[in-house]
């Protein structure tokens, strides 16, 4: 229960307002299922039907089969009124002939906002070739079909503020207050990742990184305080504030405008120096997880991450002196991590006793490094049903089931602050029997 406001779709619905168009919206965050879809359907009568990932979260990377076969419930339900659809998302970018063969007109590659918005504007206008709107995959035969490439926006300014009236904030805030107590909103201050880390997919943004002003993200957040309020706002950022500079301007912008509103964000903890973080602290941070991934350094070095062990020590300590919570994302089961290397992550985060801790197991995403080194062992399970299924889709060192454990194990220690050295014990006795035959070997260990 930590709904988020779909925030690519938002923006691309004001974005088309802007255009002159009308704009109804289908939220199916709190939708029971296609039903409910198919009730807006026959309500609104649109001609124009989009389908619109919220490429801000992480979570839809992993393009879950759940996700996907909803994806495709739509776009038959919107044909089968007769409506265009047009689809952006990683997973239509990974499968494009599924979502064209499903019935979309076309699917929209990249971040997609500006491709979409000039699409709908040919449709409405009775234009009904789109080979020449750049950034799209058309229905071909045998195979779909490119237009020309469209190059990314560089600037982020001149987007609209989310459509957020489009949405009943009133069921988000009854879910998070609820659960949690507070009401946490989302936001973006850029787009894209610079770093190499090489199971990182970048289907919707790429390695390049813009952020926008200091001030433009300041007027938005005092519009999100007047029009929704809440609590609380998660940068959903894959990299909030790059560098000092700009951080130290938001929190100047944020002060002066009186728009401080406490965040969490995402970071990484080479960028989590002391001036980093009193900037940070003076903007309204309140928590900030870090990808550390692994407590054994061959394991981090194995992905490319650029980082190190003894950095994410320092980061940590620092956030916990300026009153910044230090949460961390781990990473199981990246080759060539082995026992040793499991124990030395248990053991980091005994000794630095991050504030919370998020654990997943090595994902091969499409158009990765990581995934073209083992797709040869990948099987008929190429993604997860639901995000939290925790499978091992390539030949680890050790099964689903082993892996579940050690996160169970180190997520109970975390929680509790009780160190459970007996069932580290089992579980050592155990990881013989769980070993695959033939593991994957990293390059770095062959």
């Amino acid at each position: 229960m930590k709904p988020y406001s779909p925030l690519s779709t938002l923006i691309l619905a004001a974005l088309l307002r802007e255009g002159g168009h009308d704009v109804a919206l289908f939220d199916a965050t709190f939708a029971h299922g296609i039903e409910d879809f198919e009730k807006a359907l026959d309500d609104y009568e649109p001609r124009i039907v989009v389908l619109m990932e919220d490429n801000f979260n992480f979570l839809t990377k992993m393009c879950t089969t759940n996700r996907r076969e909803s994806a495709l419930a739509i776009i038959g339900a919107a044909r089968a009124r007769g409506c265009r659809v047009a689809v952006n998302g990683p997973d239509a970018a990974d499968m494009p002939a599924a979502y064209l063969a499903a019935g979309a007109s076309a699917v929209a590659l990249g971040e997609g906002e500006m491709a979409l918005a000039e699409l709908v504007g040919r449709w409405n206008g009775g234009d009904n070739n789109a080979s020449s709107v750049a950034g799209l995959l058309l229905p071909g035969a045998g195979k779909p079909v490119s237009t020309p490439a469209r190059p990314p926006l560089r600037d982020i300014d001149r987007l609209p503020c989310p459509a957020w009236d489009l949405l009943d904030i009133d069921a988000y805030r009854r879910a998070w207050t609820g659960a949690h107590g507070v009401f946490s909103w989302n936001m973006a201050t850029s787009r894209g990742c610079p770093y190499t880390c090489n199971w990182c997919a970048k289907p919707t943004f790429g390695r390049r990184y813009e952020v926008r002003s200091p001030t433009h993200v300041a007027n938005e957040m005092l519009r999100l305080k007047a029009e929704v309020a809440p609590d609380q706002v998660w940068f959903a950022d894959d990299i909030f504030g790059l560098d000092t500079d700009w951080t130290t301007g938001f929190a100047r912008e944020v002060t002066n405008g009186d728009c401080r509103i406490p965040f969490t964000m995402q970071s990484r903890v080479n960028l989590m120096t002391e001036s980093m973080v009193d900037a940070l602290a003076r903007a309204g941070a309140r928590e900030v997880w870090l990808g550390v991934e692994s407590g054994s350094q061959r394991v981090v070095d194995a992905m490319d991450k650029g980082a190190s062990v003894a950095a994410a020590r320092t980061a940590t300590r620092v956030l916990k002196a300026h009153g910044v919570r230090a949460c961390w994302f781990i990473q199981l089961g990246y080759p060539p991590e082995s026992w040793p290397d499991i124990l030395a992550t248990r053991d980091l985060i005994r000794e630095e006793n991050p504030d919370e801790i998020g654990v997943s197991v090595a994902y091969p995403l499409p158009g990765t490094a990581f995934h073209a080194r083992v797709q040869a062992q990948l099987g008929r399970q190429r993604n997860w049903t639901t995000t939290g299924e925790l499978a091992m889709l390539f030949q680890g060192t050790y099964s689903t089931e082993f892996y579940r454990k050690v996160r169970d194990l180190l997520h109970a220690e975390n929680e509790t602050g009780i160190w459970n050295d007996e069932a580290w014990n089992g579980l050592e006795a155990e990881a013989f029997h769980h070993r695959s035959p033939h593991p994957f070997q990293h390059p770095l260990e062959a």
